[in-house]
């Protein structure tokens, strides 16, 4: 699989390179969040990009580096055995790791309001990943179960009591 992250590290410079933006592009493991293995991040070196740069790159909620997320791992996966894909995660200026605590805040949030209310509560505007990310924070909660309603792009995450 080494051999495979090298080869996403490769992609991801390449494509920087491409738009006008190269920089260096480390490989980090990172914990999963599900705890069944590392997960590997592509980490963008942001130290020659303008704040210009960085918010194009990220874009508005977050939608370019999902693009470019969804690019790397449909891509670089695409000759590979299914056995021996790996997922990648794209990180830059700390955007994934603040926006994954802005999300845990906010489940924690619906979660308690789920249970002062017995109601069902969407949560909209989120990106296939990050509804991934909330089934995946409250798969184990007992009380509470979540669903994803709707079509792209009006796709939303419901969290109801159990």
């Amino acid at each position: 699989m080494e051999q495979q992250e090298h080869h996403g590290k490769q992609w991801l410079e390449t494509l920087l390179d491409l738009m006008g933006l190269p920089a260096e592009v480390t490989i980090e493991y990172r914990k999963s969040e599900v705890g069944e293995s590392d997960e590997c991040w592509l980490i963008i070196d942001d130290t020659q990009f303008t704040p210009e740069q960085i918010a194009i790159l990220i874009g508005e909620r977050g939608e370019g580096i999902d693009a470019i997320q969804y690019l790397a791992n449909t891509l670089i996966n695409l000759s590979v055995d299914d056995s021996q894909q790996q997922g990648f995660t794209i990180e830059l200026n700390g955007y994934r790791w603040k926006r994954y605590e802005e999300l845990k805040a906010w489940t924690e949030q619906v979660a308690q309001q789920v249970r002062q209310t017995g109601q069902e509560v969407e949560m909209t505007s989120l990106s296939s990943a990050e509804r991934r990310q909330i089934h995946t924070f409250l798969q184990d909660v007992e009380d509470l179960e979540t669903e994803s309603r709707g079509q792209e792009p009006d796709r939303r995450l419901v969290v109801k009591p159990r």
